[in-house]
């Protein structure tokens, strides 16, 4: 799914120009790639968040007004504030050519009722994207993972997904995906040795002190 975003050139970049670009609700920004010359833009903030929530892996289609037109291009890098992650400081596109294979990653999706979950068992997650390679029309928006033969104690690693043709795995083969823990068994509270049959414990008189004389 291709999704689209409309840029403008930036031509004043000192420190002022930027900090009133973002009051203004824009996102600095730069796109490079090898039919784009390294070009400095402003986008939407809103509508950038908005991609960004929806599928931050996936191909936009950049408007560009410097006579580039509509350019394939992905997300390279994102900068956000440390204290409000919500306020985007700087983000990098790179435009991709539709005809060559590029690197990304893609959300995993457990689908599922394993039937250790139904014994009593966590389903703990350890990895929640996997590293690709394809053509960029064939990046699914997510691959599916059935954890519904996992039983109690047992995982699935990268080597044994199942992904959609055309698709190359990047990530470890060896990766831990999910496991399903077995139920943890509370242990019986250890009664004190020195307690009696009415709960009490037994306080030791404490030995009376002498005072002696030189």
């Amino acid at each position: 799914m291709v999704l689209s975003l409309k840029a403008e050139i930036r031509k004043d970049t000192t420190k002022s120009d930027i900090k009133q670009l973002r009051s203004k609700g824009s996102v600095p920004a730069v796109v490079y790639g090898d039919k784009v010359p390294s070009t400095v833009i402003a986008v939407d903030q809103k509508e950038l968040m908005a991609l960004l929530r929806h599928n931050p892996h996936a191909i936009i289609e950049l408007d560009l007004p410097n006579g580039s037109g509509k350019q394939p291009v992905m997300i390279s890098e994102v900068q956000r504030d440390k204290l409000n992650r919500e306020l985007l400081l700087h983000v990098d596109f790179h435009q991709i050519n539709m005809d060559e294979p590029v690197k990304t990653v893609v959300s995993l999706e457990f689908v599922g009722d394993s039937e250790g979950a139904r014994e009593g068992g966590i389903v703990q997650v350890q990895m929640h994207e996997l590293e690709i390679r394809c053509l960029p029309s064939q990046i699914p928006s997510s691959i599916q993972v059935d954890i519904s033969g996992l039983g109690l104690g047992e995982n699935l690693i990268v080597s044994q997904l199942t992904v959609p043709a055309g698709i190359e795995v990047k990530s470890d083969p060896n990766e831990l995906i999910v496991t399903i823990l077995a139920p943890q068994k509370e242990a019986p509270e250890e009664v004190s040795a020195q307690e009696d049959d009415n709960g009490k414990k037994d306080h030791p008189v404490p030995e009376a002190k002498t005072e002696q004389t030189v």
